[in-house]
């Protein structure tokens, strides 16, 4: 069983204890909501729209399997309810697809506590008369008696009156909760009863009577309805959880040698997120940038470089979605693309120096592994050579660490760092999520990795390579969505191992 399974079961299991709402004064007793039921049913014997039936059996001690709010009551299901078994078709005569307006449920469409409509039978005409008054009303709630036992559900509208089938029967009952008494009924302590009293002997089926004399906590009505409500917010969130549950297993089926790697492309090619047509367009954005990057040469803060060739078809490695761009990394940076500087070292001081080796190979950054610059040699270093939070650190040389990604932060850190020249700095433009960015050179980083040049003992990432490289751009609404999505699945396969 599935997390999400095995919480689903704890939430129920807290409702029909009392453990999910309050209990409060104004609700009443349940017992005086028995006594109300237990008129009505007289009422409906009286008028014949009712049989008559034997007496429950008493609840014992022994049987009442925990403790409830005091203003509840334990109660036999028959008492609250009464059942009535479906019909099936004459012998040697078969359902028809043609719609003969005589709808017919059968076991195979009882799924999610509701009905599926896709491939709904219908009764032939001819044979409708001998099981017409074998219906169901959207009032009720099934439960299935043979096959799959012990499922439970409602009736949708459109198919309130439907013929039912001889393999559920028709729970019928007034001032209980419909949503209520499917939660109930769908728990483990009523379904282990059904597990007890279904019948062995050839087909398993379970009887009326057993149904009948099914044990079930009842609150008082208000609290009824209380207790679906914390349900259902509850349901919702596990089925949030299900799904992420499902997404990492799907994307585990289809990727089962580099669960991270798969997500990150699929997070590129726009595949783990919705495009909303309210985020506009990635061609808007690339002449916002445009814009951007003409103030930042006028005033000064980034050198104007030689254009780079146009982005070719050949060059595309797949296709995007269409309000998506391909632009060049050097397209969308604020500060030009280059290696730090060889530095001089000192024993101490207020400046930090991010070596290759603060990028560590397991992720993340460690500045402990930084030695103190030399403070002698700061004239050596402008404004916009101090690396910034978010810049993305690329390593540009050395055997096994080349082509290595990390984000550094520097939230909270009151000392200031300096790349050296072993590592290329990356800082994206207004517009472009540095995050995003991240993400893109990390799905780039097994080819970075190949792509140094020189020889063995000297290869080296050329910041050329890396100011060619294309990137898939989305609307930056896309962009964080990207993000928070890979945010969410990532740690996730990290348990897989």
């Amino acid at each position: 069983m599935s997390i999400s399974n095995d919480l689903r079961q704890a939430v129920l299991q807290a409702a029909i204890q009392g453990k999910l709402t309050k209990q409060l004064p104004e609700d009443g007793n349940a017992k005086d909501l028995l006594e109300q039921i237990k008129v009505e049913k007289a009422k409906l014997i009286k008028e014949g729209k009712l049989k008559k039936e034997k007496p429950l059996p008493e609840i014992t001690e022994d049987e009442i399997p925990f403790d409830i709010p005091e203003n509840w009551k334990w109660c036999r299901l028959g008492e609250v309810a009464s059942i009535f078994g479906g019909k099936r078709i004459p012998a040697g005569r078969t359902l028809t697809t043609e719609d003969t307006g005589h709808k017919y449920i059968r076991v195979s469409d009882m799924k999610n506590e509701s009905i599926i409509t896709d491939g709904l039978m219908f009764v032939p005409e001819d044979i409708f008369p001998t099981i017409s008054r074998y219906i169901i009303n959207k009032e009720d709630v099934y439960i299935t008696v043979a096959g799959t036992i012990g499922r439970v559900g409602k009736i949708p509208v459109e198919l309130d009156g439907a013929n039912l089938t001889e393999n559920a029967d028709r729970i019928v009952f007034k001032k209980i909760n419909q949503d209520w008494l499917i939660k109930c009924l769908g728990s483990m302590v009523v379904q282990c009863q059904i597990l007890d009293v279904t019948t062995k002997v050839g087909q398993p089926k379970l009887a009326i009577k057993r149904i009948q004399e099914l044990i079930i906590p009842i609150p008082p009505f208000a609290e009824q309805k209380r207790i679906v409500a914390k349900v259902e917010e509850l349901m919702a969130r596990i089925d949030e959880l299900e799904k992420t549950e499902k997404e990492l297993e799907a994307l585990k089926k289809a990727f089962p040698a580099d669960m991270k790697a798969s997500l990150l492309q699929a997070a590129m090619q726009g595949k783990l997120t919705e495009q909303l047509s309210e985020d506009g367009s990635a061609k808007d954005l690339i002449e916002q940038i445009k814009a951007e990057k003409v103030k930042l040469i006028k005033e000064g803060k980034i050198k104007k470089e030689k254009p780079l060739p146009e982005i070719t078809e050949d060059e595309k490695p797949f296709d995007i979605p269409e309000n998506w761009e391909w632009c060049r990394i050097d397209d969308v940076v604020k500060k030009n693309i280059k290696r730090g500087k060889s530095p001089t070292y000192a024993t101490q001081g207020s400046v930090l120096v991010f070596a290759q080796k603060c990028n560590v190979k397991t992720g993340g950054i460690n500045l402990e592994l930084a030695q103190y610059l030399d403070e002698s040699k700061l004239s050596k270093y402008p404004d916009e050579e101090f690396m910034e939070d978010e810049d993305i650190v690329v390593n540009s040389t050395g055997r096994g660490t080349l082509g290595r990604v990390g984000l550094f932060s520097n939230t909270g850190n009151s000392i200031r760092v300096v790349p050296d020249s072993h590592v290329t700095v990356i800082r994206s433009i207004k517009g472009v999520y540095s995050r995003y960015l991240y993400y893109l050179l990390k799905s780039y980083q097994k080819n970075l990795e190949g792509m140094g040049d020189g020889s063995t003992n000297q290869t080296e990432l050329k910041p050329l390579v890396l100011r060619m490289a294309i990137l898939p751009l989305p609307p930056l609404a896309e962009q964080k969505r990207i993000v928070e999505k890979l945010e969410k699945l990532l740690p996730l396969c990290d348990g897989l191992k």
